[in-house]
């Protein structure tokens, strides 16, 4: 059965003017079909973008980069078989999955072999499994909960919350996140509502958030989901701030939600729309080529691209183990490493640190309120 799928959803591009077969390969597996379709062609499209500028700029140590690209309709099981393909296809290194309920079978398979897998996944499970072998390319809900929960408490004096998330393991990451940060800070949960697996319609868990006497609510679904949402809550009209991470707030979600999107607020840890220069001039060569504003995940992946060529760079060889152990307590400065596009860093589980933003829809548009220093 996997078989079948695979020959009938795998697809292998390399990159324009390149030749038939080069000497590094990369593997893309992304969400290009499936409830993932939106972040993942983000994802793949910076990936691309960035890979194309590395080549046209002489590639990494010299050698042009293919890209050998494979769809995993958002399925766990069937992206665990594609980089299991990827992998017996010579690739050195992984971009992707994005959604956390794939990344967290298919990364014991590069793992096993060694191959080092840059991911747009958000969880906090994906770096706590001491997989040396993993690293983010925007730091998990645990480093971005945080900075929320410290805005919402210091900037906005919320005491009451409501919580609205979904039942998955990306969901269950950034809601227990959540409910730690809050028990810290002393904001009290009053209202904690799950939703059902592949839900569509939110009208009782909103009446439920609307009924309660929370100050604001923190909200963790998809972008997908969070747009339905957002439009219940609109038609509900429910008043009180609803709070949330990129997911909530991000440019597919305003895209959806439409007028809906407007007054959401939340912390991201990447945005088109904040004043970085190296980011502002990515954004426009993007929207040139593919002729749509980038999300976070497009941002993700144009990153990953270019730190692999850094670190293979400083490793000095294209040597999947020797990239991971340089990777691990590294800092690349965008003064010198431009194509990060901003200051980060990378600890020993593969997590990242930088800097990130704290945003308001208004007007249909992301509006930076706020930057937030690492963590």
């Amino acid at each position: 059965m996997i078989k079948k799928l695979l020959s009938a959803t795998a697809m292998v591009l390399a990159l324009g003017a390149m030749p038939a077969l080069a000497d590094l390969k990369v593997g893309s597996i992304v969400e290009l079909s499936g409830p993932g379709a939106a972040a993942g062609t983000n994802f793949r499209d910076g990936v691309h973008m960035g890979f194309e500028e590395i080549n046209a700029q002489g590639g990494i140590l010299k050698e042009k980069v293919e890209i050998l690209e494979y769809d995993s309709q958002t399925d766990p099981q069937v992206s665990r078989a594609l980089v299991q393909k990827a992998i017996d296809e010579n690739v050195y290194a992984i971009m992707g999955t994005v959604f956390s309920s794939s990344t967290v079978v298919n990364m014991m398979v590069a793992k096993q072999y060694g191959i080092p897998q840059f991911t747009g996944s958000e969880a906090p499970s994906i770096t706590a499994k001491g997989n040396p072998y993993i690293f983010r390319t925007a730091f998990g809900s645990q480093k971005g909960v945080p900075k929320l929960v410290k805005y919402m408490v210091d900037k906005m004096g919320v005491k009451k919350v409501g919580v609205a998330w979904a039942n998955t393991e990306f969901g269950k990451g950034g809601h227990q996140a959540f409910i730690d940060e809050a028990k810290k800070a002393g904001l009290e949960i009053v209202v904690d509502v799950p939703s059902e697996q592949a839900q569509a319609d939110f009208s009782a868990d909103v009446l439920k958030l609307k009924n309660s006497d929370a100050d604001a609510f923190f909200v963790y679904y998809t972008e997908e989901e969070s747009a339905r949402f957002l439009r219940e809550a609109r038609k509900q009209g429910i008043s009180k701030p609803l709070l949330g991470e990129t997911t909530l707030v991000g440019h597919k979600v305003i895209e959806l939600a439409g007028e809906a999107a407007n007054g959401a607020a939340g912390h991201v840890g990447l945005t088109p729309d904040a004043n970085v220069p190296a980011l502002k001039e990515m954004v426009e060569r993007f929207k040139a080529k593919y002729k749509y504003t980038p999300d976070h995940n497009a941002i993700k992946g144009y990153i990953g691209a270019w730190t692999l060529k850094y670190v293979t760079e400083l490793a000095g060889k294209p040597d999947s183990k020797a990239i991971a152990e340089k990777l691990h307590g590294l800092t690349l400065k965008a003064s010198e490493y431009p194509g990060v596009l901003m200051d980060v860093s990378w600890d020993d589980t593969g997590e990242m640190s930088r800097e990130s933003f704290f945003v308001k829809v208004e007007n249909g548009k992301q509006v930076v309120d706020a930057i937030l220093p690492p963590n």
